[in-house]
């Protein structure tokens, strides 16, 4: 049932995820699949546990710089090959995940930062940090805000020569350059400016 709803979510977008929906996609009445879940709500948090549980965690041979990275390249991948699953982790606050498999990604994250020798506060402050870049830099990336499209490309040295270059030098200058960015490089900076300052704070 899970299953399902995910895939209905990946392929029409989680509004299109409804009992009646799912019971479609599994050949049965929508009403039969309250013996497995309470409501929807509690159908959106199985599926973001389950999409949780399936995160991959990095091994212990690295060292914990080593670690958080891998655990934001693993998470934006996820949230890559699931676009519409953001909108479950408004569910995840109306509703908090139970499932053990679905909870070890937290706690191995919060585990992590623990053992940098951050204080307890400071272990709260980044992992907020980390889920919120991830979502934040996943979110902009499959909007497009990160990058042109292919078929715009013809278009777009016109206008930028088009600017106004005595009014916005910088913007005229720099704008070339950021048609032609790796999005990848981007992410790794962001992480590279994380992990650096929460060293810095360590050392502290």
């Amino acid at each position: 049932m899970i299953g399902a709803a995910i895939r209905v979510m990946d392929t029409e977008g989680l509004e299109a995820v409804t009992m009646r929906r799912i019971g479609r996609e599994l050949g049965v009445e929508a009403m039969s699949l309250y013996n497995h879940v309470e409501d929807k709500g509690d159908l959106l948090v199985g599926m973001l546990e389950h999409l949780m549980g399936g995160l991959d965690l990095p091994a212990d041979d690295e060292d914990w710089v080593g670690r958080l990275r891998e655990m934001a390249r693993s998470f934006r991948r996820l949230l890559a090959a699931h676009p519409h699953a953001l909108g479950l982790f408004s569910e995840h606050h109306a509703r908090p995940m139970t499932d053990p498999r679905a909870l070890a990604p937290i706690e191995q994250a919060l585990s992590i930062l623990r053992s940098s020798g951050l204080e307890t506060d400071d272990v709260i402050h980044a992992y907020c940090l980390f889920v919120g870049y991830v979502i934040g830099f996943t979110t902009n990336e499959l909007a497009g805000f990160l990058s042109h499209r292919d078929d715009d490309a013809p278009g777009l040295a016109d206008k930028l020569r088009a600017l106004p270059t005595h009014e916005m030098p910088t913007l005229a200058a720099i704008l070339p350059r950021m048609a032609e960015r790796d999005v990848d490089a981007d992410f790794e900076f962001g992480l590279d400016v994380i992990l650096s300052g929460l060293q810095q704070r360590v050392g502290r």
